[in-house]
Order: C-alpha cells, then structure tokens, then sequence
C-alpha cells in the first residue's frame, strides 16, 4: 500500500507543494511545529533514511538545501533545522523547520494550524525563491 506521501507525490493528495525535482519532492507540513516547517521525501518509497542508496541519500542533503535557504527568506528565524525521525510515515523524510532557539525542534509540543490561505501565500512565497 503507497505512504500518504507517495499520494501527495502522485497528486492523490493535496498538498502545499514547495519544490520538485526527478527524485525529490518538497511540502509544508500541515501539522507544523513551526511556520515553515516543510517535508522533503525522496518520490521513491523507502521506509527508511538510511536505507536509501548513496546516490540518492548524498543529493537528498543539496535538494533539501536550495529549500532550506528560500524558507529562510521567507519565514523570519535564525536558521533552518534539520531532523530526521521517520517514526510517523513509513517514507523516508527530513523536516526542515525554521529556528528561533535550540528548544524549537520538539515534536511533543502542540502542532500549529494556519488558514488555507497562509499556507498557499507561504508555499507561493517559498517555491518562487528556489
């Protein structure tokens, strides 16, 4: 059965989408722990990060990078974080999430919500830096 992130690949599923390319796909997350928090997956489905191949895994780090650097000049912060957990989708992801402090990146705290229409500005806004 395909992850909901291979639905949000193929369209099957909505989704705020940041940034494409043959083998990576970028979103926001629609349960941020920040404004600006975006997903990038590899379109492949692999359960696991570090099951994916060296190729694949050593462009997955300059793909997330160019989204990273238009985040960060969109979403006032200090820097983008980087985590990657892979526990709640059985794809493989990373979390770019815009930083204030070290305590930011913390997935226990209640998820953010933000209208429709901020997430299509802030996607629009993000995606046209890249």
């Amino acid at each position: 059965m395909a992850s909901i992130f291979s639905k949000i690949i193929s369209g099957e599923i909505p989704c705020y989408k940041i940034a494409e390319s043959d083998k990576f796909f970028a979103f926001l997350d629609i349960s941020p722990i920040a404004k600006g928090h975006v997903l990038v997956v590899p379109k492949c489905e692999i359960d696991y990060v570090f099951d994916l191949d060296e190729d694949l895994l050593s462009e997955m780090l300059p793909f997330a990078k160019k989204v990273a650097k238009a985040i960060q000049k969109v979403v006032p912060c200090n820097r983008i974080g980087i985590a990657v957990i892979g526990l709640e989708v059985p794809h493989a992801h990373m979390h770019l999430i815009p930083l204030q402090d070290n305590g930011t990146i913390d997935f226990t705290v209640k998820k953010l919500s933000f209208d429709a229409d901020v997430m299509v500005n802030l996607s629009k806004e993000i995606s046209k830096l890249i």
